[in-house]
């Protein structure tokens, strides 16, 4: 059964929704990120650190893509946008997608840039077991 965990946009958060093309450029920037930290500590990090390529199925560009597994520890992530009517107000959010038959290594991986972005953009972060993490500023 696919597990699925949601980064909301919320008041307090840096911005106020994100599109399918952002969330590929955050997640580029964020293995840029790793393969500098590869190169500082001697070693190619970056494959380690993010053992997936961004694909996309015809058809369906625009309402979400999937990270394909480079390694037989991984397998694949599913991301998409959207947004949906919470009291009155349209909510944004981001969706990751463990489909079936996906690793423990995907479902570490997915944690991690989950927490990444939601961080990066103080969101708030509904986990696939269905635990929230709030990185947005709250009273």
């Amino acid at each position: 059964m696919s597990q699925s965990a949601i980064i909301k946009f919320v008041e307090g958060s840096a911005i106020s929704s994100v599109t399918l093309e952002e969330l590929k450029n955050e997640l580029l920037r964020y293995k840029e990120q790793l393969a500098f930290t590869g190169k500082q500590l001697g070693w190619n990090y970056s494959d380690a650190a993010f053992p997936y390529t961004i694909e996309t199925k015809p058809g369906n560009e625009g309402r979400w893509f999937y990270l394909k597994g480079t390694s037989p520890l991984y397998k694949s992530i599913v991301m998409g946008v959207g947004s949906e009517e919470q009291d009155g107000k349209a909510i944004s959010f981001v969706q990751v997608v463990l489909p079936d038959g996906c690793t423990h290594g995907d479902k570490a991986k997915g944690n991690e840039f989950c927490k990444h972005l939601a961080n990066k953009w103080k969101a708030e972060l509904h986990l696939f077991n269905g635990r929230v993490m709030y990185f947005n500023p709250r009273k």
